[in-house]
């Protein structure tokens, strides 16, 4: 469904990514993992559209998106996170998920300013799609409380919940459970497979905690100084010599 082919993206004298293949199946959650400066958010980032590739093409359903802007991948149903919260911080929770609601709207400026009939029957309906999105991401009691005043584990799912708002096809998450701890860590998993499962949207998931990555991703790509080192089940990658070598470091004796 979603396939780079021999991408290569250089800033300056550094080689970010180098001739990188990576596919992803419909209604899958594929995990990108590696060390530090290994080109994950880079690989996000060509993939939405904020970064385009020096060499290569990123297909959707088979068709080339490689010229389109991020606007235009995001009504293709490409929706992403980023490594740190980029929520609305003085808005409320259930605002934070009616502004990713907003770009399925219809009203503009002035038909919303009139209170035209059509213009406020798609607030409230996007008033209440909002609100049961919030109840679907566990933050129902959430949704009159400052953004900004939330634990850090509930500001990254309010931040997957805005990003549900616009309705994705396709779902790139950004190392989301950065500095939860373990409890919060095994929500988040358990959001993530229902997302999958009962909304039919595919995950790629760039993520560090491999607890996480190991329990619900069903394919691992591994990146490594910019190129593809080893992709598979769980069950093979972490096996993997390579990789292994890649996280750990190797023994010169």
């Amino acid at each position: 469904m979603l396939e780079v082919k021999e991408v290569t993206k250089r800033f300056g004298g550094l080689t970010a990514l180098n001739n990188v293949h990576f596919s992803v199946r419909e209604n899958s959650l594929s995990a990108l993992i590696g060390p530090n400066g290994a080109g994950k958010t880079t690989l996000l980032n060509i993939i939405t559209g904020m970064d385009a590739p020096d060499r290569g093409a990123v297909f959707l359903s088979g068709s080339d998106i490689s010229n389109m802007s991020s606007l235009r991948r995001s009504r293709q149903g490409i929706s992403r996170t980023f490594q740190h919260p980029e929520l609305f911080g003085n808005m409320t929770s259930l605002e934070n998920i009616m502004v990713g609601r907003y770009s399925k709207t219809k009203s503009g400026f002035i038909s919303s300013g009139l209170r035209l009939p059509f213009a406020v029957r798609e607030e409230e309906e996007t008033r209440r799609r909002s609100k049961e999105i919030l109840e679907y991401i566990n933050l129902g009691h959430r949704a009159n409380d400052i953004s900004s005043n939330l634990p850090i584990g509930e500001q990254r799912t309010l931040e997957i919940g805005r990003a549900l708002a616009t309705g994705p096809r396709f779902l790139l998450l950004d190392e989301p459970a950065a500095g939860l701890n373990i409890k919060e860590t095994h929500s988040l998993g358990r959001v993530l497979q229902r997302i999958r499962s009962e909304m039919n949207i595919t995950i790629i998931l760039v993520e560090h905690d491999m607890d996480l990555v190991m329990q619900i991703s069903d394919r691992i790509t591994v990146l490594n100084f910019g190129e593809v080192l080893a992709e598979g089940p769980p069950s093979e990658i972490q096996k993997d010599p390579a990789v292994i070598a890649a996280y750990l470091g190797v023994d010169d004796e």
